[in-house]
């Protein structure tokens, strides 16, 4: 898929290691990332990493979304230990001689439901949250791994507000109602939370994303596509959590359906890319992010952003690019409920002689 060189000491006769990076009390944060962690696992420039991701949203339904290893994360890791974000992030992954100013691209290899029951949160953090009196409302999905479709099984009024990660409701005290009857959502996985480790002194919030990827929220960031970070620190340390059954643009309520996932991925260190934001490739689109508080200056910056990188990638003068995204260029709100609002500019690969 990619045009870019790979940068892979290994010959090509070598095949890649394989590295698995459990979850555990002992390898994930919970609510923030430092970039004094101790990495769980290094690697080469080409190994594959097979990544658990646990989300923050298992209490909501425990019986449906809880296994013994879940739980015990939940048990071990106190709530004065969780913060100043949300979610659960599995890592650091060291990647060796990576260092800032380099591009580390991860490819999405392959993504697996460990248990097949999510969590959307119509929350108080929403858009709509006003026009709804504040009320938050709970509503479990299952996946159907046969049609590639998730389906609601029941939703509650989350009791009180949801204001604790991890928190843990019991089923018994409120009462569940069935709904979306016969309507079946496209199962569409992806890691929400994902990247290397912030250049700023830990711990840095999860739910705010920035430069080095984190809370992008993308679910176009599946199986068969690559995002691109540009390196922060010594070794690269990425994360990666918040796991996602399925989302639209916007994620407007507060939440995708918040499930686990198991990811494959693949690290592939850059030397002489020149890329300032994460930027995914799929298999037809170039995607540059950008954040703000203001939506209206995310899709500015997102636009700045496409425009640099057709200028270094593509040899398009910036005039030239500025007309292209025009005709061209697609804008999507990424997600607009992380304080940091985010944009995500498409460009399709086949409009130019050759890809990158």
């Amino acid at each position: 898929m990619t045009g870019f060189t790979v940068n892979n000491e290994s010959s090509e006769s070598d095949a890649p290691a394989v590295h698995r990076v459990q979850a555990s009390p002992e390898t994930v944060n919970w609510g923030y990332f430092d970039n004094s962690a101790e990495p769980v696992c290094r690697v080469e420039s080409g190994d594959m990493v097979e990544v658990e991701g646990i989300t923050h949203h298992a209490g909501d339904a425990p019986e449906y979304m809880m296994d013994d290893a879940v739980r015990e994360i939940y048990e071990e890791i106190p709530p004065a230990d969780r913060g100043p974000g949300s979610h659960i992030i599995t890592g650091p992954i060291y990647v060796e001689d990576a260092a800032p100013g380099d591009v580390l691209e991860c490819r999405v290899l392959d993504l697996q439901a460990r248990l097949p029951y999510g969590s959307n949160l119509t929350a108080s953090w929403g858009r709509l949250s006003a026009d709804f009196d504040g009320e938050e409302y709970v509503t479990i999905y299952r996946v159907n791994e046969g049609t590639g479709t998730a389906e609601a099984v029941f939703q509650y009024e989350y009791p009180g507000e949801y204001t604790q990660a991890g928190s843990i409701t019991d089923l018994e005290t409120v009462e569940t109602t069935s709904v979306l009857d016969g309507v079946r959502v496209p199962a569409r996985y992806h890691f929400g939370t994902a990247g290397v480790a912030p250049s700023e002194p830990g711990p840095v919030d999860s739910v705010p994303p920035s430069v080095y990827g984190g809370n992008v929220d993308n679910r176009q960031f599946g199986v068969g596509t690559s995002m691109y970070y540009p390196v922060q620190v010594e070794g690269a340390l990425f994360t990666a959590g918040d796991p996602h059954i399925a989302e639209g643009d916007g994620e407007i309520s507060g939440t995708a359906i918040e499930a686990h996932l198991n990811g494959l991925f693949q690290f592939v260190l850059h030397k002489d890319l020149d890329v300032s934001t994460p930027t995914l490739e799929t298999a037809s689109h170039w995607m540059t992010h950008a954040f703000d508080q203001d939506l209206d200056d995310a899709i500015r910056k997102a636009a700045l952003e496409m425009i640099e990188f057709l200028e270094a990638n593509m040899g398009l003068a910036p005039p030239s690019a500025y007309s292209l995204l025009s005709v061209a260029g697609d804008f999507h709100a990424t997600q607009v409920v992380n304080g940091e609002q985010g944009m995500h500019c498409k460009i399709p690969k086949d409009i130019f002689p050759q890809t990158i």
